[in-house]
């Protein structure tokens, strides 16, 4: 799709909303120049250069920042309010208090709900957030109820997995299995199964690692193309041989179409692997953060301290942004998002690239220097402002020293309405 537009068209248009002069990184359209990106009716409608000089309701300046689309994080766990002590219920977090302030404007839970209660899951948080949110299902039927309940096989059900993807296709993205740690292959078996059923991808956290289940059998003969394998900097994976250098069995793998991605979370992700990995050239395929109450104060953080951690480990920023994007949003098949495409939801990032010393811990508790950092400085999702640091969106209050300002604009939801 062309990004650009002549003058007589543009002349003719209207904008309720345009984002000016940033540094637009967009790698799904190969786009990374200076422009303007231009939203009406909650749609990018254009980007280019100096669509500010056309009629705009608001205009945002964003000179010397980068523009991206809405970042989506594929690993976190929102299914909170439960009561329950386990991921669908105190483990997770509602996901607008954590997104917008990193640039994330969607998120797929990663089976915190299984077939059982994902009703419940959606009643409960889905319908009720402005961030995106899409879901894994646990083949266990009754999702992430803690250990106990995750090891009883005869809840996992793929026909009653499938089922309900069928019943919900437009918010439930894949399969997920997790913390198995019985030495068999049932719950990946059962999931893949289900996966098949529904013509969708399986996520797996391996769990245990017995040597009865090699987790090289895993991603080389059990993992179909575009199924994922996350926490792929876990210490427990059979990574580096002695002298270090990533195993064939990984490219191998990745070459039958198996996905790799990140998921950071409390305990899934150590420099000693990550480092030397990166070097080699082993790179994530997405990166997400395994956001939950036990990871958030960790070392994880937030999606952008987990990008920072790979930019300051040599990724680019393009590479950076195009795993934090564009190969999330394919890996969930959900290619309209993740670009700012004309005719997208206009679901933007503004970030900031801070130059100096700063410290990332993983989650074995090492420190790595780095000298830059992303911060967010502004978040669009569905074409309003949803998180704005500086009020770089907003008048100056001295504009109307002596009257009330006029009435909250569409665009702005940050201005609560009574």
């Amino acid at each position: 799709m062309s990004l650009s537009f002549s003058g007589a068209l543009l002349a003719q248009q209207h904008y309720d909303l345009v984002v000016r002069g940033g540094e637009v990184i967009d790698p799904k359209n190969h786009l990374h120049r200076i422009a303007d990106v231009a939203i009406r009716d909650h749609k990018i409608v254009a980007v280019a250069p100096a669509l500010a000089s056309y009629e705009a309701g608001r205009v945002i300046d964003a000179t010397g920042l980068v523009v991206t689309p809405g970042l989506i994080d594929i690993h976190v766990h929102v299914y909170a309010g439960t009561g329950r002590r386990a991921y669908d219920g105190d483990n997770s977090v509602y996901p607008d208090g954590f997104t917008f302030r990193s640039g994330v404007t969607t998120v797929a839970d990663a089976g915190s709900s299984g077939w059982k209660n994902f009703p419940d899951f959606k009643d409960r948080v889905i319908d009720r957030s402005k961030t995106r949110v899409l879901a894994f299902l646990n083949i266990v039927g009754a999702g992430m109820d803690g250990l106990p309940a995750e090891q009883n096989a005869v809840e996992m059900d793929p026909r009653q997995a499938a089922a309900m993807v069928q019943r919900y296709p437009e918010v439930i993205v894949g399969i997920k299995t997790a913390h198995w740690e019985a030495p068999d292959w049932t719950a990946v078996d059962r999931a893949i199964e289900a996966g098949t059923l529904a013509d969708v991808p399986v996520m797996v956290d391996f769990g245990a690692f017995p040597a009865e289940r090699p987790y090289r059998e895993l991603v080389t003969r059990k993992l179909r193309p575009g199924d994922i394998s996350t926490h792929m900097y876990l210490r427990m994976i059979d990574l580096l041989d002695e002298q270090g250098k990533v195993k064939p069995y990984f490219a191998e793998a990745r070459k039958r179409g198996v996905i790799f991605d990140v998921g950071h979370g409390g305990g899934s992700f150590v420099f000693r692997l990550a480092v030397p990995a990166m070097r080699q050239g082993w790179v994530p395929d997405s990166i997400s953060t395994d956001l939950h109450t036990g990871s958030m104060n960790g070392g994880m953080k937030d999606m952008l301290n987990v990008m920072s951690k790979f930019l300051n480990l040599g990724m680019s920023l393009e590479d950076v942004i195009l795993r934090s994007t564009y190969n999330p949003a394919k890996e969930i098949r959900r290619p309209e998002l993740g670009s700012l495409s004309v005719g997208s939801d206009a679901d933007l990032a503004v970030l900031r690239v801070e130059k100096g010393n700063f410290g990332f811990v993983d989650t074995s508790g090492m420190r790595m220097d780095g000298d830059r950092k992303l911060v967010c400085e502004l978040t669009i999702r569905d074409g309003r402002v949803v998180w704005d640091l500086n009020g770089i969106a907003h008048d100056d209050w001295k504009k109307y020293p002596n009257s009330n300002p006029p009435a909250a604009p569409d665009w702005d939801q940050t201005v609560p309405r009574h």
